[in-house]
């Protein structure tokens, strides 16, 4: 009967976890560049059984394994492409195909699908609570004129007619970068992912490679497969709940009652 609360406490205890990554998705649904997490569990150490004869110990009969704690294993980001949502505002990009945007971080360059960006006080691209947007040359791209344009490649320049003759300024190109493992990225706050492996240069404008301006990507949350999953997790957490307070009340008969026979 103890083995009961086992694999029950442990089983409410995986759900919960889960009910908390599904929440967080759920959450994130409107975050652009978002990626959703899925997590998976295990059993915690199996165990063999056998049956023996109540005198003779001896030639006991394996019927099979058996684990009493149900654990969570791990949680699997889903690095899926989103859609695309035409926003309009200058300072909104996406990429089409793989890659990610380098951003100034507190500890190093962070990594990030989310391309609603916007400018500090000094002019700079920056991505909010995060930090300035990387350009090419690895150094934060600094916007001084709203009248830009960006092309395809994530070039970002200025066109002015001076004297008669029309000048082009580039202000800087946004930098690209994928790697070679995603399971070696590590999700942090605000849909950023930081990385001890090096980089890798994307070539721009090559196999469907490329930026769109005044759009940004779309989470990648599908909102009916998390609801699905909330609900057959939260029947899982009640069941378990219930039939948790049904093996109490019995353990209470079995001391109050049977223990004074």
């Amino acid at each position: 009967m103890y083995q009961g609360f086992y694999n029950l406490t442990s089983g409410m205890l995986t759900q919960s976890r889960n009910l908390n990554v599904i929440s967080n998705n759920m959450v994130n649904i409107q975050t652009p560049g978002y990626k959703s997490d899925k997590m998976t569990s295990t059993t915690f150490e199996e165990e063999i059984l056998y049956r023996t004869g109540a005198h003779n110990k001896g030639n006991p009969t394996e019927l099979g394994s058996m684990s009493k704690i149900k654990t969570a294993d791990q949680t699997y980001v889903n690095y899926a492409q989103g859609g695309f949502e035409e926003t309009g505002g200058i300072y909104d990009f996406a990429i089409q195909g793989n890659g990610f945007f380098c951003v100034q971080g507190e500890n190093g360059t962070v990594y990030t699908r989310n391309g609603s960006f916007e400018v500090d006080e000094e002019g700079y691209l920056t991505l909010a609570g995060v930090g300035r947007v990387l350009g090419m040359d690895g150094q934060p791209i600094r916007i001084d004129n709203e009248n830009f344009t960006v092309d395809s490649r994530g070039i970002i320049s200025v066109t002015e007619i001076e004297d008669g003759e029309q000048e082009t300024t580039q202000l800087g190109q946004l930098r690209l970068v994928d790697f070679a493992d995603y399971n070696a990225l590590h999700k942090e706050d605000y849909g950023v992912f930081s990385t001890a492996q090096a980089e890798q240069q994307i070539n721009i404008g090559t196999n469907g490679q490329g930026i769109l301006w005044k759009s940004v990507e779309k989470s990648n949350v599908d909102m009916v497969e998390e609801m699905t999953s909330m609900m057959s997790s939260q029947r899982a957490l009640q069941s378990a709940a219930q039939v948790l307070k049904m093996y109490d009340q019995i353990m209470g008969k079995a001391v109050a009652d049977v223990g004074k026979v």
